[in-house]
């Protein structure tokens, strides 16, 4: 039996990379195939990405999302199966995928990687015409929310959630007061949530509410369980030890 995974990725080689998290959403598709796991990637609508996906067909579509109007387009990376997240507002832009031209985040980095924790959600709850994925698989905060997301739809239950932590140290902090323009429940703004010193987390919202954690190595996995390496976080890492893996990345020898 073949498991459906959407792997939500911020950036993925050959079209988009500025480390590592490129590297292992790249190659993950073809590793994961002989274990029967088909591997899709949904990445946002960066200029490189929809240059890649040139005459791709729409498959889903909304009039705003976040700001504008969206839709998700269908096709090939290869041999792997890519989704792109449409919305121009949010990714068509000069600078670099997280920094303007002046070097500093972009100032709606929250929205634009709510955005994509969404339309994955949204994915995962609702399908794309004949396909709709079993698990997301989520890399880092851009794609953390995505377990707040699924609650609010009500496929939780329905859907599974792995998060993979390649960089501990980028939380996706926002202020409190963009809790109702990202769309998430005030319910869970709480310590026990993703409430972070009073500022919204998207990682720790991903920590918290991911059915499975894994990082890149058993060695970078007990590291973040100490005050050293886990940057605030190593106490909900440490609660939620049980799901916590560390799985050793590998080379591509191909």
């Amino acid at each position: 039996m073949t498991t459906r995974v959407l792997s939500i990725a911020s950036e993925c080689v050959p079209l988009v990379k500025t480390g590592g998290l490129a590297d292992v959403a790249g190659a993950l598709p073809a590793a994961l195939a002989p274990e029967g796991l088909a591997v899709a990637t949904l990445l946002p609508g960066y200029p490189a990405v929809m240059a890649a996906l040139k005459g791709a067909k729409a498959v889903k579509s909304w009039e705003v999302l976040f700001g504008g109007p969206a839709r998700i387009l269908a096709g090939k990376l290869g041999q792997t199966r890519l989704f792109a997240l449409d919305a121009p507002h949010l990714f068509d832009r000069g600078g670099t995928i997280y920094l303007g031209p002046d070097g500093r985040d972009w100032p709606d980095n929250a929205e634009r990687f709510a955005a994509l924790s969404l339309a994955g959600a949204r994915i995962g709850a609702e399908g794309l015409p004949g396909w709709k994925p079993d698990v997301l698989h989520l890399h880092d905060w851009q794609a953390a929310l995505a377990p707040v997301y699924l609650q609010t739809l009500g496929a939780a239950d329905r859907v599974g959630t792995l998060l993979t932590i390649h960089n501990i140290a980028f939380q996706g902090i926002a202020p409190a007061a963009m809790l109702d323009r990202l769309q998430l429940p005030r319910a869970h703004f709480t310590p026990e949530g993703f409430e972070f010193y009073g500022k919204i987390s998207a990682l720790k919202a991903g920590l918290v509410m991911a059915d499975a954690i894994s990082t890149v190595s058993p060695t970078y996995a007990a590291e973040l369980l100490t005050p050293e390496f886990g940057m605030g976080l190593e106490g909900v890492l440490r609660h939620r030890r049980a799901a916590l893996t560390g799985n050793q990345i590998g080379i591509d020898l191909s």
